[in-house]
């Protein structure tokens, strides 16, 4: 027992640093967990890291949060999955609730600091490309699959177009390394059973079925707020941004709350760490207070749980097939043609508006990339930036 809240202390400290320090939207959040959970504590290798990417990817709901649960998962089972999503997402929780009291008064979207945040982001997409490109496209195919991608990924900006991407590029992998060996994997303690992820799966559908068939006999607002949120959480694919639409068209036709609210929030919610998915916590505020944001936060990440829970078991003994890994290997190198895209689109073109701060962007690139600054102290001194370009 010792040994296991050791370890859920580790993951509380490593999480939590990293939900006061991870600005700049999912791809962001990637780099940022490569730098803690990989390069500095070994958790995992780079292998393991990019194949938990991967199933992320196809899986519903924000990609991010669920690649920092399934690390805490393996690092100390399921309550460190929790303690992992707790540390990276409370602060977001907290902020965004008390935004939504006060968010007609706020001009925080403006402020110059939060520009900085922006510009710390490009940094730290950069290097993670980097980082992972040197790792998973060390040849001419796999670097060609990046970059295609990357392009098809800009040119087609869609979730419906990274899912087929990503199947196209495990498709090529499968024809270009079928007949590879097998690499050696690092072998992933999954602290828990098949057949608990088997029960995961079976709530995951059974709510997402059931809860819909049963809101029209309880009138109750917790459960329609509770059935919204979960059933979104459930559907939408690529996370980050394309949460945006679908929750536009559950809370604002209905009347939850106008469209100027909706769009104060998420605007908010841009300047505060930590996953998008907590603008949740904000609609959830603003719908019914403290108790509105609790479930509405539980109900859109509930499903990342459970699909978390349901996939891991089974994704040791899927990864020693050597035609599993032959698509792997490609859709690794897709994964790095989509940070490439991200990198240009959103986070270059929100961010990088003037040569001063294209200037700010270099500076703290070389910082963390050649000197090895601590991200959070990368996020400080950009932030700091941020506010002195506003004064130049």
């Amino acid at each position: 027992m010792r040994k296991k809240s050791h370890a859920w202390l580790e993951i509380l400290s490593a999480s939590t640093k990293l939900g006061f320090t991870s600005f700049g939207g999912p791809v962001a959040h990637l780099g940022y967990f490569k730098n803690e959970y990989i390069d500095k504590r070994k958790w995992l290798d780079d292998k393991t890291y990019a194949d938990i990417i991967a199933l992320c990817q196809f899986l519903p709901g924000p990609a991010s949060s669920q690649v920092g649960i399934a690390i805490g998962m393996l690092r100390g089972g399921l309550i460190g999955g929790l303690i992992s999503w707790i540390g990276f997402t409370l602060l977001s929780i907290i902020t965004l609730v008390l935004f939504a009291y006060f968010y007609q008064n706020s001009t925080i979207g403006d402020a110059g600091w939060i520009h900085g945040l922006k510009i710390v982001a490009v940094a730290v997409v950069a290097q993670a490309v980097i980082g992972m490109g040197k790792k998973l496209t060390p040849d001419k195919p796999r670097i060609t699959i990046a970059i295609l991608a990357a392009v098809l990924t800009l040119a087609w900006p869609s979730a419906v177009g990274q899912i087929l991407i990503i199947l196209a590029a495990s498709l090529i992998g499968l024809l270009i390394y079928k007949k590879q060996d097998v690499p050696e994997i690092q072998e992933m303690n999954v602290p828990f059973s098949k057949k608990t992820g088997i029960i995961a799966w079976g709530l995951f559908f059974s709510l997402l079925i059931g809860l819909p068939i049963l809101r029209p006999f309880i009138q109750n607002g917790a459960f329609d707020v509770f059935d919204t949120f979960y059933r979104v959480g459930s559907l939408v694919f690529g996370g980050g941004h394309v949460v945006l639409p679908l929750l536009e068209r559950e809370v604002v036709p209905i009347g939850w709350v106008n469209a100027e609210q909706f769009l104060a929030g998420y605007g908010l919610a841009q300047a505060v760490p930590g996953p998008l998915f907590t603008f949740a916590s904000y609609l959830g505020a603003m719908i019914n207070g403290v108790s509105g944001a609790v479930i509405a936060t539980i109900g859109i990440f509930l499903p990342s749980f459970l699909l978390i829970i349901g996939s891991l078991p089974f994704l040791n003994e899927v990864r020693k097939r050597p035609r599993f890994q032959a698509a792997l290997t490609g859709i690794n190198a897709a994964v790095v043609g989509l940070l490439l895209a991200a990198l240009y689109d959103p986070v270059w073109t929100s961010s990088i508006q003037t040569t001063s701060d294209f200037m700010l962007a270099l500076i703290l690139f070389g910082l963390l990339f050649f000197w090895k600054f601590a991200p959070w102290l990368v996020v400080l001194i950009g932030a700091v930036g941020g506010m002195i370009l506003t004064y130049l």
